[in-house]
């Protein structure tokens, strides 16, 4: 079978740590070419993996010699790349938030459909074994009605580990748009959806810059939210997490109460109502620790996806659903209002 030529397109910290090394190691896969508006970036690792370095996307996506490409730039750039892509005919992967609006979100979901090509967000938390664990088991009635949850995602910062520290995106609201919401936070409402399996209607917050004092985006944020069922709790994002990460999810239900990436040993631990406790080691978080997992599942499942002509299991769709919670929040924190999301 022929390898499918993928390029990824901006090369900062998660194209360098998540896809580069992903795709390198997919045997149904090719690098062919990297891009980036950092010539020196661009040309230091398309020579670490023997590919075309380019400056500019769309002369990229006119050469004819890619497949697909993998969206990492900063936030502002993810819909105008990935609709232009899809309309050249590439398929896209895209790093969350997918966009920064709702019609932007839109117009991607759009662009996909009209070129008929896939397009996938990363949104990697589904792929955790303990994620998927507590999914199946509330599915199945193990833990009875679920009541509520909490959910938090906090560390430093990107400043320690992305390429371009304190100057970076990152903190610019101009170009990420937002900060510690954006970065960590639609994971976690991306999170919710998925392990409770049904929408969240309703979003409260406090959204504040803290912690960065040379950042315009928000670095800690504390949500409640609202599920269609009534099912009520929290969510946290903070970049002000100063020693180790946190990236835990307790729901708690009639029959157990799940612990989630809670133990430092127990990736899922379930307490049972009537005093019995049962401990799942699945394998660590994707993190960037040392010794966390190296394979995200996101890469594998988006060329699994366009090899066997499938639908992704993060389209557009459910990409825009998660941003619609971020979004939300941030209205909220200007309204001083309870959000309701608008029935889709």
């Amino acid at each position: 079978m022929e390898k499918l030529r993928v390029a990824v397109i901006g090369c900062g910290s998660i194209a360098q740590h998540r896809h580069l090394p992903e795709y390198k190691s997919n045997k149904n896969v090719e690098i062919v070419a990297v891009c980036d508006i950092n010539e020196e970036r661009a040309q230091a690792v398309a020579e670490k993996y023997g590919v075309k370095a380019y400056t500019n996307y769309e002369e990229l996506l006119s050469s004819d010699s890619v497949d697909a490409v993998s969206v990492c730039t900063p936030n502002y750039l993810h819909a105008p790349i990935s609709i232009a892509a899809l309309k050249a005919g590439v398929h896209v992967l895209c790093e969350k938030p997918m966009a920064t609006s709702k019609d932007e979100a839109e117009a991607m979901i759009a662009a996909a459909k009209e070129s008929g090509k896939k397009l996938m967000i990363g949104h990697n938390q589904r792929f955790v074994p303990s994620h998927q664990k507590a999914r199946t088991l509330i599915q199945s009635g193990e833990i009875g009605k679920i009541y509520s949850f909490r959910t938090a995602f906090g560390h430093g910062g990107p400043e320690g580990w992305s390429v371009e520290g304190k100057e970076g995106w990152f903190f610019q609201k101009e170009k990420a748009f937002v900060g510690a919401m954006g970065d960590l936070g639609v994971h976690k409402a991306d999170l919710l959806r998925y392990i409770l399996g049904e929408e969240i209607t309703e979003v409260g917050s406090f959204v504040e810059t803290s912690a960065k004092d040379f950042a315009d985006v928000d670095d800690n944020a504390v949500c409640v939210l609202k599920t269609e069922s009534g099912i009520i709790g929290t969510l946290a994002a903070s970049w002000a997490y100063v020693s180790k990460e946190d990236n835990s999810t307790i729901i708690y239900g009639e029959k157990a109460i799940l612990r989630l990436e809670d133990d430092p040993v127990n990736s899922l631990v379930v307490q049972y109502a009537n005093g019995e406790v049962v401990n799942y080691q699945l394998g660590k978080i994707q993190s960037n620790d040392e010794g966390g997992q190296n394979n995200s599942h996101v890469i594998e499942k988006f060329v699994e996806s366009i090899l066997h002509d499938q639908e992704p299991p993060v389209p557009g769709e459910e990409g825009k659903k998660s941003l619609e919670v971020i979004l939300a929040a941030l209205e909220s924190n200007q309204t001083k209002q309870i959000v309701r999301l608008s029935e889709q």
